[in-house]
């Protein structure tokens, strides 16, 4: 897989040549990935840290042994998207398909530099919490702010908000990328925090019930079970 053209991911008021015109559409259609090559290049370089093994505080009330020979059963494939400059806090972008709109998206209290390295240890499970309301019918994914956990450690919280220009610009970016990691420059070569950091691959949705979901990263080779978990959970 090629990487997706370098383009300035700040705000601008029209497109320009660094500034593709968004065409992303609500849409149910599967785009699956048939390359993995710059997925595994990537996560090898985070392999190179120490291997450290925490504890990790997930909801008792949600099953994580749902594994049988790396596939999930009773999932939804959808697509994941981490990004944001690595001095600066990481967004989470969830996607039913490379070239659709957001369903959701999370800016998250923990850097992207942080984040990537945490990956790079190992299992990375990251818990977001919020208070179960009486007579609830918000839809779990639609909560304001969560509290978050990564690997049992309280790591503050996570806050969804409406796609920004920039958001959806990084999106249609990456609207050909199905699965990969990477780095998308600025070309005006002023961006203190950073170039703009990416990572994406394909989730399976599990839906325990009305108060809980999760997202297994589904790894390339499939054989070896999820790297990122993510859970949404009231309680």
């Amino acid at each position: 897989m090629t990487s997706p053209p370098c383009n300035n991911t700040g705000k601008s008021q029209s497109p320009s040549p660094f500034h593709p015109p968004v065409s992303l559409e609500p849409s149910t259609k599967k785009d699956p990935s048939k390359s993995k090559k710059l997925f595994r290049k990537f996560r090898s370089v985070f392999r190179s840290f120490p291997i450290i093994t925490p504890v990790c505080k997930i909801p008792v009330s949600l099953n994580v042994n749902r594994l049988h020979d790396g596939h999930i059963h009773g999932g939804t494939r959808i697509t994941g998207t981490l990004f944001g400059n690595r001095k600066s806090r990481v967004n989470l972008a969830i996607q039913e398909n490379p070239r659709c709109l957001p369903i959701l998206v999370l800016e998250l209290a923990i850097p992207t530099g942080k984040l990537l390295q945490d990956m790079g240890l190992g299992l990375l499970r990251i818990a977001l919490e919020c208070e179960k309301k009486p007579a609830e019918k918000t839809k779990i994914i639609n909560e304001p702010i969560w509290t978050m956990y990564c690997n049992g450690r309280k790591s503050g919280y996570g806050v969804k908000r409406e796609p920004t220009e920039e958001d959806l610009v990084v999106m249609q970016t990456l609207h050909a990328v199905s699965m990969g990691a990477g780095i998308i420059p600025n070309d005006s070569g002023e961006q203190p925090d950073g170039d703009l950091t990416y990572m994406r691959a394909q989730f399976e949705r599990v839906i325990g019930s009305r108060d809980s979901e999760t997202y297994y990263m589904v790894t390339p080779d499939g054989n070896n079970g999820p790297e990122l978990s993510i859970f949404f959970v009231r309680i």
